[in-house]
């Protein structure tokens, strides 16, 4: 099942975020990510979420937050209309006979070493989320001790903002 992309700006308000995924909770829709920080003008937060469904439900998910009093604007962000990001910080086994074969791996998806103890390593990357989970995949080999990822981030190409007209 194909995943949409949905970029939600919102007043930035205590309560905001719960009102939001409360919609998705009494619908079950389900979310496979979610990310929310202010923006650019701080009156504002944006929301990022990803979720798994048709177009039918991607359309019904839309139509539901624009009718939500907090939400300002909605945008849907397709792959070739917006660069996606996500940023994952793993932390692996540290044995002496796999640690060249992690340092290896880690330069070859350009993952920066951010912690490194005689029995653990922490790597940090980011990409999209394709690139991250073959990461991982290739980690589990080592040993995977934890993993914790932000979730997506998007923004559309070139010069259109979602606070346009607001």
């Amino acid at each position: 099942m194909p995943g949409h992309t949905i970029a939600v700006l919102v007043k930035n308000e205590s309560g905001v975020l719960n009102r939001v995924t409360s919609m998705f909770r009494r619908r079950q829709f389900n979310i496979s990510s979610l990310t929310v920080s202010e923006t650019e003008n701080e009156k504002f937060s944006r929301i990022t979420i990803t979720c798994e469904g048709d177009s039918d439900l991607q359309t019904q998910i839309i139509n539901q937050l624009c009718k939500l009093p907090d939400v300002c604007k909605v945008q849907e962000l397709t792959g070739c209309d917006s660069v996606n990001c996500e940023l994952m910080l793993i932390k692996v086994q540290n044995r002496p006979e796999t640690r060249v074969d992690i340092r290896t791996a880690a330069d070859a998806f350009k993952a920066e070493t951010v912690d490194y103890t005689s029995s653990s390593v922490i790597m940090r990357i980011a990409g999209d989320s394709k690139r991250i989970d073959a990461f991982i995949e290739l980690m589990k080999e080592f040993g995977i001790l934890e993993i914790c990822r932000t979730g997506i981030v998007s923004l559309q190409r070139g010069n259109k903002t979602i606070s346009e007209r607001i």
